[in-house]
């Protein structure tokens, strides 16, 4: 495999955490960017969409000194039980003249990271970055899967491709540690065709709509992961409503509103073990005051700060 697994950042890092190698990682949590994942066409790897990780770092710089303040989300300061252990390991480079080689690269920075024993926080990257840091859990399963997505994802191929943005659920109901996917958020129309719907249904996965979880709460979503078995969370930025993260390319009204993202992310932790997250289909060109990446920077925050109290 060519060329370094992942870089640094070139400039600020998630909540100025310090920047490490991969193959020096030795933290409880690690940030990386996957910018670029399998594109349909040579064009989507210039859109905006790969400029979501360094803006996510730069939205949660200023944070990285706040550290020992009281968060009133999570009923105190993320460093009240000892340091942090937060690394950021920086982003994976993507060769256009090699598209199979980045995809593998991004797919073992993520294993390593796992076998460093730290839990990986992607910063994608569209959303066919989700299947490449899915796969490295193959030693790491059974996973249940949340994917918190105004789209289900399951299209089987798009002109010939299988794992461009409209196909990461398809592949990962393929890969055997994968035991569930529950699509949540799902709303409005996407690439979903009837078939792809029923398809995910026969294989046992569940769809739970953003006007189920309106009417039923979060609860009913937690309800559908059996207690004390291991959580991986797809999210897609379109899963929320516009008016939380509007920067987005396929924004639809109605969407998850953040404290019910983030009472799905702590409650998951609460329920059993969470062992990786990424976040995807941001595009900071079409954000609103850096409002999607500042959302996505409390959501991890709220993620580990619970982590770190629920499962010790």
């Amino acid at each position: 495999m060519k060329g370094p697994l992942a870089v640094s950042p070139g400039g600020p890092t998630f909540l100025s955490a310090p920047f490490v190698e991969i193959d020096r990682l030795a933290a409880r949590f690690a940030v990386v960017g996957i910018p670029h994942g399998i594109p349909y066409t040579v064009r989507n790897l210039a859109p905006s969409v790969a400029d979501a990780p360094h803006a996510i770092r730069e939205r949660s710089a200023r944070f990285g000194r706040m550290l020992d303040h009281h968060d009133f989300d999570l009923g105190g300061a993320l460093t009240e039980h000892g340091a942090l252990a937060l690394v950021d390991c920086g982003d994976v480079p993507a060769d256009p003249r090699d598209l199979p080689g980045s995809a593998a690269r991004a797919t073992e920075a993520v294993r390593r990271i796992l076998a460093a024993g730290a839990l990986p926080i992607v910063l994608g990257g569209d959303d066919s970055t989700t299947a490449l840091a899915l796969r490295a859990f193959e030693s790491h399963g059974p996973l249940h899967v949340l994917q918190i997505d105004a789209h289900i994802d399951y299209r089987d191929e798009v002109h010939g491709i299988r794992d461009g943005y409209s196909s990461p659920m398809r592949r990962a109901a393929e890969m055997p540690w994968v035991k569930r996917i529950v699509h949540c958020g799902a709303r409005g129309v996407g690439s979903a065709r009837p078939e792809d719907v029923r398809d995910t249904l026969a294989r046992g996965n569940a769809i739970v709509t953003a006007r189920d979880v309106r009417r039923d709460g979060v609860e009913r979503i937690l309800g559908e992961f059996p207690p004390g078995e291991r959580y991986y969370v797809a999210f897609d930025c379109d899963g929320m409503d516009p008016s939380v993260m509007p920067g987005t390319s396929a924004p639809l009204p109605g969407g998850l509103d953040f404290y019910e993202a983030a009472d799905l992310l702590t409650g998951l932790a609460r329920r059993g073990t969470v062992v990786g997250i990424n976040f995807a289909e941001h595009y900071p060109s079409l954000d609103t005051n850096g409002i999607t990446a500042l959302a996505i920077v409390r959501l991890i925050v709220n993620l580990i700060g619970t982590v770190r109290t629920r499962q010790p």
